[in-house]
């Protein structure tokens, strides 16, 4: 399942070689015991290995195995922080102070450029390096560019106006500073790319890596934030009409998406492969580099991990309002957070304990591994589903919604509805009808409930609108109070790195900060 990590890790001390030779000066000796980048990128296997220190990147602090999540899941709507260290805090709660706060900017910001440069590297040295199977070689050239574009997606989420960088910098290069719309064009680009090479599956053995479906779902999801509706159903098409009809579908259970023993499966578009096997740190680039999940540590419940983020109860009353064919709880409920009655609603203990915390109060549980432990640790095995068909059922429900074509679009809805026992979408809410305003309100609220804390939503909130006016934002806060200190045009993206700014003189700190 996690066969990919045995040729991540043995090929991860030639990247730091390899990144540290970039830096050398007149005053440098060579080292007769390690290669230099001219004597690296020769072989096959070196483009592999390339290629390999790209998927490292993943268990990175700065994103994906832990502080990403601040800013996608914290900072939306669905979760907040109520932290002991008030920066870590305060920047959940759109009071951005220190520009440089490591945790909660630079760090997501240099490991997010990190990625990129290895990107860059393996698709700068690659055409020089002889293939005996140029399908092999176009394969390699295909994953870069579907990571960097994975990269640059999200560093237009966050901070929106970035430097593209599309080559191998050196220490003194000044990148010019590009708008969000060219950011979108590169990403478009590169996925583009990435989809006509990429296979539609992989063999077991290398389980991970990102295919046809996982470049079109996020090409999709690219064209979505700008509102390109035909463009993105072209790209859905893939999944419902096209070559990949059929070949995925839901999980009967719907827990088996958060949990290490169902990884993998039919609903997986693209998911992070996460391995408890190295219990080592997080930023060495070595063979025992840890390549666990950070996040149920972070988000666990007080006594049980750091506690640094937790969900908005908000989203418990909205499953409760809607009750199942035979008259239960959404089995979503269960599943999606921990929350004080939920011993009293399914019969679960949090983390095998009474509940023992406050009213009103919800956990992510999601990714979290209370099915076989009462503690949490940094080295979490559960992969994270990044993309799901479910996600991809609904976001083609919205863009048929968004083309006119509504009475079509309940269809996709219902379909993600039939998996948990719930009435078709007609019967539970008669007064949607075909009414286009009235079925997007519903689609967001039957997104939270199939996607909270898969740190979709800040991507949602940003592609509704809803963070554009005022009066928008004013209900948000409804459900989130930190939203009250949202400042329309500004907390709209990031601050950039102050650092950044400073050192570079093509860099203009974004608007309002």
């Amino acid at each position: 399942m996690k066969n990919i990590f045995n040729k991540i890790t043995c090929s991860v001390v030639a990247l730091t070689t390899l990144v540290a030779s970039c830096s050398k000066s007149e005053l440098d000796v060579p080292n007769p015991n390690t290669l230099t980048t001219k004597e690296f990128w020769k072989t096959e296997d070196d483009a592999q290995k390339g290629l390999n220190a790209v998927y490292t990147m993943f268990y990175k602090p700065g994103v994906w195995s832990r502080w990403i999540y601040f800013r996608l899941d914290l900072t939306s709507d669905e979760g907040f922080s109520q932290s002991p260290w008030l920066e870590l805090g305060d920047w959940t709660r759109f009071q951005y102070v220190n520009y440089n706060f490591w945790e909660g900017n630079v760090n997501t910001y240099n490991d997010v450029y990190k990625a990129i440069f290895r990107c860059n590297q393996v698709l700068d040295n690659i055409d020089a390096i002889p293939f005996a199977d140029p399908a092999k070689k176009d394969l390699v050239i295909a994953q870069a560019k579907y990571f960097r574009a994975f990269y640059y997606y999200y560093a237009a989420l966050l901070w929106e106006n970035v430097a593209l960088v599309t080559h191998v910098q050196k220490p003194d290069d000044l990148p010019q500073q590009n708008t969000l719309t060219e950011v979108w064009a590169q990403v478009e680009k590169d996925l583009t790319d990435a989809a006509a090479i990429l296979p539609k599956s992989w063999d077991n053995a290398n389980l991970g890596r990102p295919t046809k479906g996982a470049a079109l779902g996020y090409l999709a999801k690219t064209y979505m934030q700008q509102h390109k509706w035909n463009e993105a159903k072209t790209s859905l098409d893939y999944f419902i009409n096209g070559e990949a009809k059929g070949m995925y579908s839901l999980v009967p259970d719907f827990k088996n998406n958060f949990r290490d023993n169902n990884e993998n499966n039919t609903e997986s578009v693209f998911e992070i492969q996460f391995s408890d096997a190295n219990i080592g740190g997080p930023d060495n680039d070595a063979p025992n580099q840890g390549m666990g999940n950070n996040r149920a540590q972070f988000f666990a419940p007080r006594g049980i991990g750091w506690s640094d983020g937790q969900a908005r109860y908000w989203i418990v009353d909205e499953f409760k309002k809607e009750k199942t064919k035979d008259n239960k709880l959404d089995p979503r409920l269960e599943w999606t957070v921990f929350y004080k009655e939920i011993t009293a609603d399914f019969g679960d203990k949090v983390y095998g304990r009474n509940w023992e915390w406050g009213d009103k109060e919800a956990w992510f549980r999601k990714g979290q591994r209370d099915y076989y432990r009462t503690t949490e640790d940094y080295y979490s095995q559960v992969n994270n589903r990044l993309l799901r068909y479910a996600d991809i059922l609904l976001l083609y429900a919205e863009v048929q919604n968004e083309l006119g074509q509504t009475a079509d679009a309940y269809n996709y809805v219902d379909q993600v509805r039939a998996r948990v026992n719930l009435n078709t979408l007609e019967v539970a809410h008669p007064e949607i009808g075909t009414d286009k305003a009235k079925f997007k309100e519903r689609l967001k609220m039957e997104r939270a409930l199939e996607l909270y804390g898969e740190s979709v939503r800040w991507a949602d909130l940003k592609r509704w609108g809803d963070l554009d006016t005022q009066a928008g934002v004013d209900a948000v806060a409804q459900r989130d109070p930190d939203f009250k200190n949202f400042v329309v045009g500004k907390h709209i993206r990031l601050p950039l790195p102050q650092s950044e700014v400073d050192n570079n003189k093509n860099l203009k700190q974004n608007d309002h900060y």
